[in-house]
Order: C-alpha cells, then sequence, then structure tokens
C-alpha cells in the first residue's frame, strides 16, 4: 500500500549562527529593520520575516542538552558560515543596495540569474552570506 505524504505548508523558521549576538541585533533589526520577537542574552536573538522567523543562535549555546525542566529541544548548531535569503520586490533591489551601502555594509555580489530573477548578496556580521532575491528565481 503506497502511503500519502503529509502536506507541508511551508518554512516557519530558518536558523543562522552567530558568535556575536549584539552585531546580529545590530544589522537585522537596526539595518535590515526586522522586529525582534524573542531574545536571551548569551543564546539567541529572534526575528520576524513577515509569516516566519529567522532564529540566529550561538552555537555554543544550542550544542549544549536541555537543562531538566526546559524544553526538551534536541540540540543543534553549524559552524562556520550559513545562508539565508529575503524575498525582495525587484523594483527594490537598488534600494536595498543602496541603503546597505549607506550602512557600511559591502555587496559582495548583485547579478540576474539566466531566468532573468536578480540576486543581491552582502555579509552578515558573523559572515552568513545573506541574500535579497526577487522570488521570481523560483518561479
Amino acid at each position: 500500500m503506497k502511503m500519502t505524504v503529509p502536506k507541508l505548508l511551508g518554512t516557519l523558521e530558518s536558523a543562522l549562527y552567530a558568535q556575536d549576538l549584539a552585531a546580529a541585533r545590530r544589522f537585522y533589526h537596526d539595518i535590515l529593520g526586522l522586529d525582534v520577537v524573542g531574545e536571551q542574552p548569551g543564546r539567541h536573538v529572534f526575528f520576524a520575516v513577515g509569516p516566519s522567523i529567522l532564529l540566529i543562535f550561538r552555537p555554543e549555546a544550542t550544542e549544549q542538552p536541555a537543562l531538566p525542566g526546559r524544553l526538551p529541544v534536541p540540540v543543534h548548531g553549524a559552524r562556520g558560515p550559513g545562508h539565508y535569503c529575503f524575498a525582495t520586490p525587484p523594483a527594490d533591489l537598488d534600494r536595498w543596495r543602496s541603503h546597505l551601502q549607506a550602512h557600511g555594509v559591502s555587496v559582495e555580489a548583485d547579478f540576474r540569474w539566466p531566468g532573468g530573477a536578480r540576486s543581491l548578496y552582502v555579509r552578515d556580521p558573523a559572515g552568513n552570506s545573506v541574500e535579497f532575491a526577487d522570488p521570481a528565481l523560483w518561479s
């Protein structure tokens, strides 16, 4: 008997890792304008991104097993640069480029994909690759 795959609704949350949470907060909140929706000093800072959440964790904090009485979240963590992509209206990509550069953020790449969609890449303070892309990239 063949089983059908249960439905997925989309991405609820994605995680990146950073040693310096204060620098991550400044980048994602102060420069990108994301609202902080959760924060635990030394462990994490969470941001609203439309209907989903961007989680920024200190890897050392999430590599430890949950303490008794805490939620039993499995250990996780990553080392080295991760990647996150913001869906951006194509008409706003030039404004994003100017905004980022005005805040001292270097643009690492700015190009059009073979299908015509454009992507703009920068690095966050932890070295993660952060992309701003026309949603047509995947349509």
